[in-house]
C-alpha cells in the first residue's frame, strides 16, 4: 500500500533554478516562518535538484519526507522543517550585496580582454560601424546581455507557472543619442544609447495575454534592463509564434 503523501503548510516554486542558482534562497525564505515540524512543498522542474537538494537537507538537518512527479515535467519535494535557520537573514543580506566583478586589460589594436571569474572574453572598440569586423563591440555585448536577462528570466517566470517555452528569440535594436561626440567629431552631445527596442518571439503553451504578463514582469525584475531604463527609453513587446 503506497504510503500516504504528505500535505504541505506552504509550497514555494522554483521553475528551472537549480539549488546554486537561488532556488536554496526562495526555499529558506518559504520555509523561515514556518513552525517547526511543519512542511514545505517545493516543486523544481530542474533535474539537478533531485539529488542536489536532499543533500542540503542532510547538511542542515531538515527531513526530506518525499518527492512525486508534478504537471508539466515538475517535482514536488516535501520537506519537515527541523531546525530554525539562524544564518538566513545573514546570507539573505549578501546576496542583496553581492558585488560583481571585472577585470579588464588592454590589448592594442582596439580590442580589450575582459576577466570574470574564471571565464575571459575580448570586447572591440565601443561602436564599430564595420559589420565586417572581427570583434564584438562593448555596445554589441550590452544588448546581448540584456537580451539574454530577458531570454533567460522570462522562461524562468514560464517555468514557475508551468508554462512550457517550445521556442524564444530576443531581438533588440539600439540607437545612440549622439555617437560622434564618441568620434571626436563633436564635443556637445550624449553619446549614450537613446533608446532600446526588445521584440520577444515566443512559442509557449500559453495565450498571448498570460505572456504579456510574463514579459512585463521579467522586464521589471531584470537586473540588466532596470540597471538603465530610467535613463534610456526602453520598450519590450511579445510576439507568440
Amino acid at each position: 500500500m503506497p504510503e500516504p503523501e504528505p500535505i504541505p503548510d506552504t509550497m514555494c516554486d522554483g521553475g528551472d533554478l537549480d539549488c546554486g542558482s537561488g532556488l536554496l534562497l526562495i526555499i529558506r525564505n518559504a520555509m523561515e516562518p514556518l513552525p517547526s515540524s511543519a512542511i514545505l512543498e517545493v516543486r523544481s522542474r530542474e533535474i539537478s535538484v533531485k539529488e542536489d537538494l536532499p543533500a542540503w537537507c542532510r547538511l542542515v538537518g531538515h527531513d526530506m519526507l518525499a518527492n512525486r512527479p508534478g504537471e508539466a515535467g515538475s517535482t514536488s519535494f516535501f520537506i519537515r522543517k527541523k531546525a530554525a535557520d539562524t544564518v538566513f537573514r545573514q546570507d539573505l543580506e549578501q546576496a542583496r550585496n553581492y558585488v560583481w566583478r571585472a577585470r579588464v586589460r588592454g590589448r592594442g589594436k582596439m580590442e580589450a580582454e575582459v576577466f570574470v571569474r574564471n571565464h575571459s572574453f575580448v570586447a572591440g572598440q565601443p561602436a564599430s560601424f564595420d559589420t565586417a569586423d572581427q570583434s564584438i563591440s562593448a555596445i554589441e555585448y550590452l544588448l546581448g546581455s540584456l537580451g539574454a536577462c530577458l531570454a533567460v528570466g522570462f522562461q524562468w517566470r514560464a517555468s514557475q507557472r508551468q508554462i512550457t517555452v517550445h521556442n524564444l528569440e530576443v531581438a533588440l535594436q539600439a540607437r545612440a543619442q549622439d555617437i560622434l561626440v564618441y568620434l571626436g567629431l563633436q564635443d556637445e552631445g550624449n553619446p549614450g544609447l537613446a533608446n532600446v527596442r526588445a521584440v520577444v518571439y515566443v512559442d509557449a503553451d500559453a495565450d498571448a495575454g498570460t505572456l504579456e504578463e510574463l514579459l512585463a514582469d521579467t522586464v521589471r525584475r531584470s537586473p540588466v534592463t532596470q540597471s538603465f531604463v530610467n535613463t534610456v527609453s526602453f520598450h519590450a513587446e511579445i510576439r507568440k509564434t
